[in-house]
């Protein structure tokens, strides 16, 4: 017993009843429209899709306005990703910690209670120093960036070597 439907239809056997059978349409078929030098991208869009393709992007920006962040802009992210890292570097070095320290005792609630001070103590601890370092260096490259009227990797540079210095002498 032949299984196919002809061209229209889908291809029969055991992989068309679980949707392993692709259809098979020929251009005429397709509601009738034409679709002469185009390719196929669906049969009721009568544009042709070469026109659809964008090669740059393509974005409405106020005037006056750049296509790139600025230091300031990008300082929100900087500052935010720095207390996410910390807090999570913290709190998988508490984990650590506690497991160390509390290896002799059995698996109980005042071991478990101490696990998770130590691990919500040290990923806050962790986040409030990564994030205040990169509100230092924010800090210091706008203000560079505005003083010095230039953006460039000088103001990086200065940036991060005053933020050094500046956390290591407090």
């Amino acid at each position: 017993m032949d299984n196919s439907q002809g061209s229209g239809g889908m291809k029969g056997g055991i992989g068309g009843l679980f949707g392993g059978g692709a259809p098979e349409y020929s251009n005429t078929e397709l509601a009738g429209v034409p679709l002469t030098g185009m390719s196929p991208l669906s049969p009721y869009l009568n544009v042709d899709p070469r026109y659809l393709i964008q090669d740059t992007d393509e974005f409405i920006l106020p005037t006056g306005a750049n296509k790139t962040r600025g230091r300031f802009e990008l300082a929100f992210f900087t500052i935010g990703g720095s207390c996410m890292t910390g807090a999570a570097l913290g709190a998988v070095n508490g984990l650590r910690v506690s497991l160390k320290e509390t290896r002799d005792m059995g698996w109980s609630k005042p071991r478990n209670v101490q696990i998770l001070n130590m691990v919500t103590r040290q990923g806050a601890s962790w986040a409030n120093s990564l994030g205040s370092v990169a509100l230092l260096y924010s800090v210091f490259g706008v203000a560079i960036e505005k003083a010095r009227g230039a953006e460039d990797d000088i103001n990086t540079m200065a940036a991060g070597t005053l933020t050094g210095m500046f956390f290591k002498s407090a």
